[in-house]
């Protein structure tokens, strides 16, 4: 009987250690105009409002955003506080990459193929960087304060592994949606099917200003370089 004891003991103790942590899981879709296909689903954000007794942080990182054909690529980069972005010009003329987006705004001024600048975030929130040379650049940095966050693959699924059971807010960012979408979400409780659908029906690009909260020249857009 001690025998075939142990073996539950064991048995039970091999299933409690195998138990898959807790996730918050699901899908997200874009509503288009003309019902038309999501071609950037990847760029949302999704994040978890964690409450302090929980809210872990994660451990600063390095990571790039090139320039290339007057473009920045990736378009959306999700790092954690303290993390910082390197921005590699690869690009046969100038760039001037900046953000007014406080309190993480900068200028790293001009500079040319080969080089490359970099930025250390230090503080949470959305920023929003541009090029004062050519205003169709545009990239986004989401800045963390802790490590429940993903982006989706490319058919919307998504996942933010290991969030310790309990009830949180979940919001979800998009450039083309006009505000966060938030929703309330419980890991631990077999919840892993979320839906989430957002409107980007009423979405038009408008313009920015310059570092000098200037408007571009009427010829921006069209430049050789």
């Amino acid at each position: 009987m001690r025998g075939v004891a142990g073996i539950l003991c064991l048995l039970a103790l091999f299933a409690f250690s195998a138990a898959p942590a807790p996730r918050v899981a699901g899908r997200i879709v874009i509503l288009e105009k003309d019902n038309k296909p999501s071609p950037d689903l990847s760029d949302a954000v999704l994040y978890l409002e964690a409450p302090a007794t929980v809210a872990t942080a994660a451990r600063p990182v390095t990571v790039e955003i090139a320039i290339t054909d007057k473009t920045y690529a990736p378009h959306v980069v999700v790092v954690p506080v303290g993390s910082t972005v390197r921005f590699p010009n690869h690009d046969p003329f100038n760039h001037n990459v900046f953000s007014v987006s406080e309190p993480n705004s900068f200028d790293l001024g001009l500079y040319g193929r080969g080089e490359s600048k970099s930025y250390t975030f230090d503080h949470p929130g959305l920023v929003r960087i541009y090029c004062n040379v050519h205003p169709r650049m545009v990239a986004y940095v989401l800045v963390m304060e802790n490590r429940y966050y993903a982006q989706p693959a490319s058919d919307g699924s998504f996942a933010i592994d290991n969030v310790p059971a309990g009830r949180y807010r979940l919001h979800v960012w998009h450039e083309r949606i006009p505000a966060e979408v938030v929703r309330d979400v419980a890991a631990g409780s077999g919840e892993s099917d979320i839906q989430v659908s957002l409107n980007a029906r009423g979405y038009k690009w408008e313009p920015h200003r310059n570092k000098y909260g200037r408007n571009y020249p009427t010829n921006a857009g069209r430049e050789r370089y």
